[in-house]
């Protein structure tokens, strides 16, 4: 059976077990609820205290992590208030006329997920850079950063024995000569927020879309399935059938902002209006204050999963 560590004392503990053995610390109940007596997430406050005894759980590397680039580039990745650790990564550079954003979500079922988001992030940047470098098409990096991200992935399960390997999603995308090029597995998203007008730019591969897509039911019916939250495309061992991104492009209109999110926030922001109306709150700001701002929304509506928002603030046609 497979083995894992306590959070709370790294003690050694059977995937299975309720309670560990050496602190006593709740093992069913750490991903959504208090680490220390097991309580349920309702009793978690905004602060991340126990309303039951009070437990507040210590801030470990990787909770909270800020890249900023430059006044226009940055982004946050933060654990929010109910997951024991964060699983999202993001991962941001400039390259010559090129800026590359990339957000990956570990999918929580699978094991290590943190490690695969790290992985797809880390690998998938590196590889779009040097695609770039050697005057590759933004498509062509991308998907070449997608396959090198999947090879990496895969490589986390080699030797385990875990039933659900590593597996995370992913949206990248490279912003140059005035075009978005955009690619994606899962259901982070990409937005392009503008007064003149925003969209979504990506869709979800979710089996909620599937469902309405078919005509077997109506949204309303498809969001309330116990398979509402379930994605149909992934990278890792257990997807390499269905690992291609989607692709798609997008010539920048004029000034706004280049948006990429881990679901953690647009599920409580479902629609292109309502996180239209979230940036716009910061208008002025710089892209660090923005993606704050939006991670702290997402908590104070109650964190219930990881939050990641990597921001690119596009000025004027001009500036590529």
């Amino acid at each position: 059976m497979l083995t894992t560590q306590c959070p709370t004392c790294d003690a050694a503990v059977l995937q299975d077990d309720q309670f560990c053995e050496e602190c006593g610390t709740a093992l069913r109940t750490i991903a959504s609820g208090c680490e220390k007596c097991g309580a349920s997430p309702d009793t978690i406050d905004a602060e991340g205290f126990c309303g039951q005894c009070g437990f507040r759980r210590e801030a470990k590397e990787g909770d909270r992590v800020e890249v900023i680039l430059n006044s226009c580039l940055a982004g946050v990745s933060d654990r929010g208030l109910r997951h024991h650790q964060n699983e999202d990564f993001l991962a941001l550079q400039t390259i010559g006329n090129a800026e590359i954003l990339i957000v990956c979500d570990g999918v929580s079922s699978s094991d290590h997920p943190e490690l695969a988001a790290q992985t797809a992030s880390e690998s998938a940047g590196l590889t779009i850079a040097s695609a770039l470098q050697a005057k590759a098409s933004p498509e062509s990096a991308i998907r070449s950063a997608v396959e090198t991200a999947l090879l990496g992935v895969c490589r986390l399960s080699e030797g385990q024995s875990g039933t659900e390997p590593p597996s995370t999603t992913l949206v990248a995308a490279v912003v140059q000569n005035g075009i978005v090029t955009i690619g994606w597995l899962g259901d982070s998203r990409a937005y392009w927020i503008s007064d003149s007008g925003s969209r979504q730019l990506t869709h979800d591969h979710s089996w909620v879309n599937d469902a309405i897509a078919s005509g077997k039911m109506t949204a309303a019916e498809a969001n309330h399935a116990p398979q509402a939250h379930a994605i149909t495309r992934w990278l890792g061992a257990d997807a390499k059938e269905d690992a291609a991104p989607e692709i798609v492009q997008f010539p920048l209109p004029g000034a706004g902002y280049l948006l990429l999110c881990s679901d953690g926030l647009w599920n409580y922001a479902p629609e292109v209006q309502q996180i239209q109306e979230l940036v716009q709150k910061s208008l002025g700001m710089d892209a660090v204050t923005i993606a704050r701002s939006l991670v702290e929304f997402a908590r104070s509506r109650g964190g219930h999963d990881n939050i990641t928002v990597a921001l690119f603030i596009h000025h004027s046609l001009d500036s590529d």
